[in-house]
């Protein structure tokens, strides 16, 4: 458990002088009181314990409100928590092709559209679109309307950095882990340095995790060819397995063929199936291959419904202010039930 506020926590050192004052007020001399019947002093004393309830009550009451002061957070399992899922999509010339109709971008721009659609409003999305090179479209966000946008606003451009694009998404999961693709492109030996490199995060060590253990989270790669430019597919989907984060693989377009387009210029379309499998696999996430945009649509669909949250950092403010209520009313009605009055 962490505390947002911990310097709140000197509060609780107070707590022990209310009990000395209680038992202070106890012991202090009362005056002789008269009474008739010994039969009622005798059911009065068996019962003395029930004087005390009440005070503990109102006791654990304010320990509870004192501790929650300090803002405390846990990492808990909610079923209402959100999860992040990140849609990097190819928009290399080649999804221009027609072996899906009406072409491979336009089915894979209306299936992630129905995948949004499809989706639980909570669970935030981002885009990431790759080609030769690879950017944020889209930070992570609910407003299902800019994703819209984003989507429709694609442009497409020539090569395939299949391995950046993974990278990428990682870099904006993790953000505090300093994940740098420039470096990892270039190499670290750049002599020049941007005005805003500044802010950016430095590296840092994390211990590896077992592949698909990082629940709050996974990659959707949306792809109709191979790599032919930046970081090495493989390389990119062990620092994803390292982390946790599940990549689910879809498949475009045509396997084993080509096209002839223009003046006799030809694009492959060969899916380098083998390595996107292994991306699947390397990560504990699934392969699946869309030859159609009915497909397409179906495979964004379970996996909407596949990906879930199991735990998140939760402040426990509010159950805190909760629970130190119901004490308080235990105690006080309590009171009034034996006594006939709040004491």
């Amino acid at each position: 458990m962490d505390f947002l506020w911990p310097r709140n926590l000197w509060l609780l050192l107070a707590l022990p002088l209310l009990p000395v004052l209680y038992l202070w007020l106890l012991r202090r001399p009362k005056p002789a009181l008269r009474v008739s019947d010994l039969g009622i002093v005798r059911r009065a004393a068996g019962r003395a314990w029930r004087r005390h309830v009440p005070p503990a009550l109102i006791f654990l009451a304010l320990c509870v409100l004192l501790l929650g002061l300090a803002r405390p957070t846990a990492r808990l399992t909610l079923p209402w928590a959100r999860t992040t899922i990140l849609l990097a999509m190819d928009v290399s010339l080649s999804m221009r092709v027609q072996d899906v109709k009406p072409t491979r971008m336009v089915a894979a721009q209306d299936a992630a559209k129905t995948f949004l659609q499809a989706l639980p409003p909570h669970i935030e999305v981002g885009l990431v679109t790759f080609a030769g090179s690879v950017q944020v479209a889209q930070r992570v966000t609910l407003d299902r309307p800019a994703l819209v946008s984003a989507i429709d606003a694609i442009q497409m451009q020539t090569h395939t950095a299949v391995g950046s694009a993974i990278v990428l998404c990682l870099a904006e999961l993790f953000p505090e882990q300093g994940i740098d693709l420039g470096a990892m492109n270039f190499g670290p030996q750049r002599k020049g340095r941007s005005l805003d490199e500044s802010g950016k995060a430095q590296p840092k060590e994390f211990t590896p995790v077992e592949p698909g253990s990082y629940d709050s989270a996974a990659i959707i790669l949306l792809t109709d060819g191979r790599r032919t430019t930046g970081v090495d597919t493989l390389e990119a989907a062990k620092m994803a397995a390292d982390r946790g984060v599940r990549i689910y693989v879809v498949g475009l377009g045509t396997p084993d063929g080509h096209l002839a387009v223009g003046e006799g210029m030809a694009i492959y379309l060969q899916l380098d199936e083998a390595t996107l499998r292994e991306v699947a696999r390397l990560t504990g996430g699934e392969y699946h291959h869309a030859g159609s945009a009915e497909a397409l649509r179906s495979i964004y669909q379970k996996l909407g419904s596949r990906v879930q949250v199991q735990t998140r950092e939760t402040e426990l403010t509010a159950l805190l202010a909760l629970l130190g209520a119901v004490l308080i009313v235990a105690g006080a009605s309590l009171s009034v039930l034996w006594f006939g009055r709040v004491a």
